[in-house]
């Protein structure tokens, strides 16, 4: 890591998300710099959905290259499922699989418009992927992978399904 320019930080810390934010943007206003690598999911899933987008890296401006990933399992499965398999069979199913095939589009830059806020735009980049993966679109985070549903969710949902039935 010390031979490019990473930017590191506590995702928890507010201190250090608005130090990063303001690393980003002085590290795409120098065009003699490489592009940044972001993983705005925060975190991988099953191959199925394009989840989330952490809303920082679409706040601090610039052309976003969008690229959609998505694993075949039919030699092997690269998604390790957590609540299912351990650490270890995990790491001995990938290395036993015969392959790990991997499908990527390099998809049209995209900037943000007058009128759109980072919210708006994240989801925009997202679709587009999601669209050109074959995947569906879910609107939280990798969060729910580790945390309790909150109510209001819960009870946000509840009240769709009443206004369906």
């Amino acid at each position: 890591m010390q031979t490019s320019q990473h930017v590191l930080f506590e995702r928890s810390e507010m201190k250090d998300r608005h130090l990063v934010r303001k690393k980003i943007r002085e590290h795409i206003s120098d065009k003699a710099k490489l592009p940044i690598l972001i993983f705005p999911e925060g975190t991988c899933i099953n191959n199925t959905s394009v989840m989330m987008f952490k809303k920082g890296s679409f706040e601090v401006g610039g052309t976003i290259h969008p690229v959609a990933i998505k694993y075949d399992p039919r030699f092997g499965d690269a998604f390790w499922n957590s609540t299912k398999y351990s650490m270890m069979t995990y790491a001995f199913n990938l290395l036993t699989s015969w392959a790990i095939v991997c499908n990527v589009w390099y998809l049209p830059p995209m900037v943000k418009e007058e009128e759109e806020d980072a919210v708006h735009f994240a989801n925009r980049v997202k679709a587009v992927i999601a669209a050109r993966g074959g995947m569906s679109v879910l609107p939280w985070d990798g969060g729910l992978k580790r945390k309790k549903v909150k109510e209001s969710f819960k009870e946000e949902q509840q009240k769709k399904y009443c206004q369906i039935v």
